[in-house]
């Protein structure tokens, strides 16, 4: 269940450094702009998330917060889906809640992420893949769909790349994997700057979800709940998620020089308007790769599987779908 008391907020002094943060980025006037054009609203899109079955569970000495809904392993589709920075699993619960009828579902905040325990060690891509690989051991799961957004598509690719895998296809987007990339000034300043991610530890993890926030939805208002549970999720863990972009140039280079051998069926998404990792790193990435397709979402920013839910559930399902018999 999600918990629903205890609401932690955006405090002022969350406010006061995000409103920095937007000051010093450059992509936040067009943003802004795209915001005035669709009337984006005051209130949440949803009042609160729909419920989904949290747990704690250590797998090989690593506690992470998980959920699954098992409805029939033989005969239904299995979809594994990974969270997203600095998001948790609670992003997915419109998702959740329209795909739990017909396939077991699996989620879990990635090791040092979200609801998840933090050590240095587990912020790598090579790491993040590795426990992929240890989460479905864990569970026997053999055949399924990955859905990875963000720092869960490395996770993916990681894996994929480097261990043996029955997975039946993969749902990717904005998030890193064939160079050059191309980043807008948030993540250039988080993957090349020591001082500027000091500066986001110091801020701390409401400054970051509010950023994350303005910087990653130009349609989705998230509500309380979400946000409580990103902030006490992410309290502590930022220093070591800096950590992880701090890796990320010399992990990104073992990814692209494999992208060519990855044969997977593999759906890439990205959003129209993506301030964090533009658009054309999508297109890149599909030219690269052998078996994909492409596929831009309109009107939405970073967080394409928010900004337009109910289009990223009829992605999920028809994509399944159509090589459920791979």
């Amino acid at each position: 269940m999600i918990e629903q008391d205890k609401l932690t907020k955006i405090n002022l002094y969350d406010r006061l450094n995000a409103a920095f943060v937007s000051l010093i980025t450059p992509e936040m006037s067009w943003l802004n702009n795209i915001r005035r054009q669709n009337s984006y609203p005051t209130q949440p899109t949803l009042k609160k998330p729909f419920d989904m079955p949290l747990e704690f569970i250590s797998i090989d000495g690593v506690k992470i917060r998980m959920a699954k809904s098992i409805i029939d392993p033989q005969n239904k589709e299995t979809i594994v889906l990974l969270s997203a920075f600095p998001h948790t699993i609670i992003a997915y619960s419109p998702i959740w809640e329209a795909l739990k009828k017909d396939y077991n579902l699996y989620t879990y905040d990635l090791p040092g992420f979200g609801g998840s325990e933090t050590k240095s060690e587990y912020m790598s891509f090579a790491f993040q893949g590795g426990f992929l690989k240890t989460f479905l051991a864990h569970f026997d799961i053999e055949d399924s769909h990955l859905v990875a957004p963000d720092v869960g598509m490395a996770s993916a690719l990681s894996y994929v790349i480097n261990h043996e895998n029955k997975i039946k296809s993969m749902m990717i987007g904005d998030g890193p994997a064939a160079l050059p990339t191309i980043e807008p000034s948030i993540m250039k300043k988080m993957v090349y700057s020591g001082f500027w991610r000091v500066m986001f530890v110091i801020a701390g993890s409401g400054a970051l979800i509010e950023s994350a926030k303005n910087l990653g939805n130009v349609q989705y208002v998230p509500n309380e709940y979400e946000i409580s549970d990103y902030k006490k999720s992410h309290k502590g863990k930022v220093a070591n998620c800096m950590q992880w972009f701090k890796k990320y140039p010399e992990a990104l280079k073992d990814i692209d020089r494999s992208l060519k051998d990855i044969q997977i069926p593999t759906k890439i998404f990205w959003g129209e308007h993506e301030a964090i990792l533009d658009k054309k790193n999508g297109e890149n990435l599909n030219d690269r790769l052998p078996n994909s397709k492409l596929e831009i979402f309109e009107n939405c920013g970073h967080f394409v599987y928010q900004d337009d839910y109910p289009r990223f559930i009829r992605l999920i399902q028809s994509w399944v779908e159509k090589h459920k018999s791979l």
